[in-house]
């Protein structure tokens, strides 16, 4: 049965789940800004008057004629949170049908416990889909494969005409493995979960499920992305099988930016391409998975910007002489280069605000994104000293650019031209946090190379002793318009990707500001 199934364009499914009938509905008007395709959660409402409220609503609005919306009862014995039985599950489907839902997802729990005729009886007049859901992980290849026989045989015997097979995804080759199912059978729907999962979920559709589904507020499943990010950030749902897919690999991953900046790029120049987040555990799992996905270039971010460099064709001099790598870029026959523009970024957040040449600096962090600072920094004639708490990392960093080592029990009692915090402490979703006390900023300049938030703990301490700041939104912007030089030639679209960023970072401040 063909994609079209789904009305072709509208195979994002909006998932609305809420505890009432009134904020279901709202839901429900907000997933129609992005999708006529919508699944309701009713075991989501907190009771059976609130589902009565729900379906009065449905059939006031009589929107059988605009949309095409999936019903769900999810029992608790399938991830739900509905705990009647099978029969009362059924019997929910049977009224949401008559408010005017086209479609009822069953599960194959319910489907093997009742027989062929009740099941037929309560659905009648709507189009079925046959779900199943495993979320403690993807079965090994013949577990899988006897999962997909006994449920197209299901399908067919119970005159199915869609199903579904969610299961949570540990790494990108099981994402792959599972929507390989729906690559060449055009009803089926393949659901990866989990965090791992998260960018397949954004390339579904265009590896062949039938559906992606993205919640309207209330996630439902892990690794879901909200569905105004999925539709307005990603394009999901809008990809061709020419679209471009570029990504960040890092762990964690859900502060970067990266997509916002890049995406606003494509926006910009009307580019088809995508840039997802990579949530990489496993660097030999991600490098798998670059040719299967067209993966054309991608930013590296901690903990891997030294990992990669083993997995590299080819490395610029810079990077290799630094040590670590922020961009990779995949060349003809599948060879990767790398490359660092994190030591432009250094340069262009540092240049008018410091003198570089004879200056004195701190690093905080052992890093990749410290190596790049202390090379660039000492090629460009700083005096650098480095502290970390990894002791033989800071060792290794100092020697080779001939610094020194500071312990941090003797901050308080040193001073510098300026101390640069290269490390992770500080960063979007741990705002209150610095790596250093105020005691401990003896300096005339402090930079973060942190750029989520803005204006990170360390810099307003920083700010609070009369000392200069520079946040790492400077060198963010310069090494990501340095990358996409490197992927596409040419000048990036600055003021786009600008604009981008600071969207997202005034959204992250109302947020903060709302919550304090």
């Amino acid at each position: 049965m063909p994609n079209e199934l789904f009305f072709g364009k509208n195979r994002v499914c909006a998932v609305v789940a809420a505890r009432t009938a009134r904020e279901a509905s709202r839901q429900l008007r907000e997933a129609l800004r992005h999708t006529s395709t919508v699944e309701l959660r009713l075991d989501w409402l907190a009771n059976s008057a609130e589902i009565r409220k729900l379906f009065a609503f449905l059939r006031k609005r009589s929107l059988a004629s605009e949309i095409n919306l999936i019903a769900t009862c999810r029992r608790a014995i399938a991830g739900g949170k509905f705990t009647g039985d099978a029969v009362a599950q059924l019997s929910l489907l049977r009224s949401a049908i008559t408010a005017g839902c086209r479609w009822a997802d069953v599960e194959i729990e319910t489907v093997e416990s009742v027989p062929g005729f009740a099941l037929d009886l309560y659905t009648a007049r709507a189009r079925r889909i046959l779900s199943w859901h495993d979320f403690s992980g993807l079965p090994d290849s013949k577990g899988l494969a006897r999962i997909t026989r006994h449920m197209t045989q299901l399908c067919a015997d119970r005159r199915f005409d869609a199903i579904k097979v969610a299961a949570k995804c540990e790494s990108l080759h099981d994402s792959l493995r599972l929507l390989a199912l729906a690559r060449h059978r055009r009803n089926v729907i393949a659901v990866p979960m989990g965090d791992a999962a998260t960018p397949m979920r954004i390339l579904a559709v265009n590896e062949g499920s039938a559906l992606s589904y993205a919640p309207v507020e209330q996630a439902t499943a892990p690794g879901q992305i909200a569905l105004a990010e999925l539709r307005e950030l990603y394009r999901g749902g809008n990809f061709t099988r020419k679209t471009r897919v570029f990504g960040v690999i890092g762990d964690p991953i859900a502060h970067s930016l990266s997509p916002a900046i890049f995406n606003g790029g494509f926006h910009a120049r009307k580019i088809d391409a995508v840039f997802l987040p990579f949530r990489v555990t496993d660097m030999d799992d991600f490098i798998a998975a670059i040719h299967p996905l067209g993966i054309a270039g991608f930013s590296v971010t901690l903990p891997h910007k030294q990992e990669i460099l083993d997995y590299l064709h080819h490395c610029e001099p810079v990077a290799y002489a630094i040590g670590a790598v922020n961009t990779g870029a995949v060349r003809a026959n599948g060879k990767l280069f790398g490359y660092n523009t994190d030591s432009i970024g250094v340069l262009r957040a540092l240049t008018g605000r410091l003198t570089i040449r004879g200056s004195r600096v701190l690093i905080l962090g052992a890093g990749g994104a410290a190596r790049a600072a202390a090379f660039t920094l000492a090629r460009e004639g700083s005096s650098v000293s480095v502290c970390s708490r990894r002791i033989e990392k800071a060792r290794q960093l100092a020697r080779a650019v001939d610094g020194a080592v500071v312990p941090r029990h003797e901050l308080e009692t040193l001073s510098f031209d300026a101390v640069i915090n290269a490390t992770p402490v500080g960063m979007h979703p741990h705002e209150g946090e610095s790596p250093l006390a105020a005691s401990e900023m003896n300096c005339a300049l402090a930079f973060d190379m942190i750029y989520r938030p803005r204006r990170t703990k360390f810099l307003q301490l920083a700010a609070e002793r009369g000392i200069k700041t520079v946040s790492g939104l400077q060198m963010f912007l310069a090494q990501a318009m340095a990358q996409w030089e490197i992927w596409f030639g040419g000048h990036a679209p600055a003021a786009a990707m600008r604009r981008a960023v600071l969207v997202a970072l005034r959204r992250d401040e109302r947020r903060n500001e709302k919550t304090t």
